[in-house]
């Protein structure tokens, strides 16, 4: 007498149970029905709910530089570089045009100047901005920022950026197509931002905020440098400027600027280039600064690192806690971050070849990721192996998305 079938149901909480991604390759390869089980959109949402993509290698302007063995992503990586398209030829032409801007879900952003541009715009923007996804070789082209959203910048410092953003979670239609896209502008009296949603297909604006409220009785002058260096940790985006002792915050779910103190070991100037934030678990806000300087090679070589977190102390007010040196040698750049973990590029090490490193802040684990001689500026590059991917995240239609 047969077995009776196992339900559906009951396999899909079989296979989140698998302990990595590379097992549940291996398990939609056993039949077709396990694969289209695997493949289900509503299978796919619970798994990247419970796992997080892994770091498949870096994005630059040369190129996709996968991870390599021992790397546990290698694997993953190479299929990567081998059915995708970092070169995104398949967007519009000359592709050779496009600048990548930011990374984020497996989705990049570019943009490019605008051709036959005509009225007062300029600069950010006026740009041609696009999303795509390099695996699946499509795209969504983004509509001009309107006409009476661009008159209310103030383009005179000239500082305008465009980045990916998490989907808003909160709203009931999410799922793993949406995207986020924000354009910040910092203006002589006020940051600007505006937000376009895969939803709705629009831009729409978010309250500005000015400089005075922010900081009572400052008013940034035209030759100030803005805050930069853009870091994210918990839904967070988070700028710093050297001649402020406080973070530039976005909350990107509210959409509201406000400032934070940044921790004591950056009194004094200090680039912005030097710090990085991270996930420390716990809803705590982690930061990696230099805790000694020299400038041989670069303003932000570092011989070692210390690592605080910013503890709450309950009800609204929190402190920084210093929570561990390392020594990290003169060679250390940082990249940025990615969740809990600190990126770095190791150019001069004795015991170390010049790469690219990851630096678990639970573990405190040095990995290496990828071997370059020079990495300019990057961006991580994370996503499930190709053949776990059943359906574009973006389209190159005007499809309707959720937001």
């Amino acid at each position: 007498m047969d077995s009776p079938a196992i339900p559906d149901e009951l396999l899909a909480d079989i296979f989140l149970r698998l302990p990595a991604p590379a097992d549940l390759v291996r398990t939609s390869a056993a039949c077709v029905s396990f694969r289209r089980l695997v493949s289900s959109r509503s299978f796919l949402r619970r798994f990247r709910e419970l796992y997080a993509p892994p770091l498949l290698g870096f994005l630059d302007e040369h190129g996709f530089h996968p991870a390599i063995p021992p790397h546990p992503a290698a694997p993953a990586a190479s299929a990567a570089a081998l059915a995708a398209d970092f070169s995104f030829a398949f967007l519009p032409s000359p592709a050779s045009h496009w600048s990548v801007r930011d990374v984020r879900d497996g989705r990049v952003l570019l943009d490019r100047p605008r051709r036959h541009e005509t009225g007062e715009r300029r600069g950010h923007l006026s740009r041609e901005i696009v999303v795509c996804d390099p695996l699946y070789r499509q795209y969504r082209l983004l509509p001009p920022i309107p006409d009476d959203l661009a008159a209310s910048v103030e383009d005179s410092l000239g500082r305008g950026e465009t980045f990916l953003a998490p989907p808003d979670h909160d709203e009931e239609a999410t799922d793993e197509t949406s995207f986020r896209v924000i354009w910040m502008g910092q203006c002589i009296t006020k940051i600007v931002a505006f937000v376009f949603c895969s939803g709705t297909g629009e831009w729409r604006a978010t309250p500005s905020v000015s400089w005075n409220d922010l900081f009572p009785g400052f008013a940034q002058p035209t030759w100030m440098s803005p805050f930069s260096w853009r870091q994210h940790a918990y839904g967070c985006f988070y700028w710093m400027a050297g001649w402020s002792e406080k973070f530039l915050v976005l909350d990107s779910r509210r959409m509201e600027f406000s400032v934070a103190d940044r921790p004591p070991v950056l009194g004094g100037l200090c680039s912005s280039a030097t710090m990085a934030i991270v996930e420390a678990g716990g809803g705590m806000t982690g930061m990696f600064v230099p805790a000694q300087y020299t400038f041989s090679h670069s303003a932000h070589d570092t011989h070692s690192v210390t690592y605080t977190i910013r503890r709450n102390n309950g009800g609204s007010s929190s402190h920084w806690q210093m929570e561990k040196t390392i020594p990290m040698g003169s060679g250390c750049l940082f990249i940025g971050s990615l969740g809990s973990h600190l990126l770095l590029y190791m150019h001069e090490s004795l015991s170390l070849e010049p790469g690219c490193f990851t630096l678990d802040v639970r573990t405190f684990k040095l990995e290496r990721v990828c071997s370059l001689a020079f990495i300019p500026k990057s961006h991580a590059y994370c996503n499930f192996p190709p053949s776990i991917l059943s359906s574009p995240t973006v389209s190159s239609g005007k499809l309707s998305f959720a937001c």
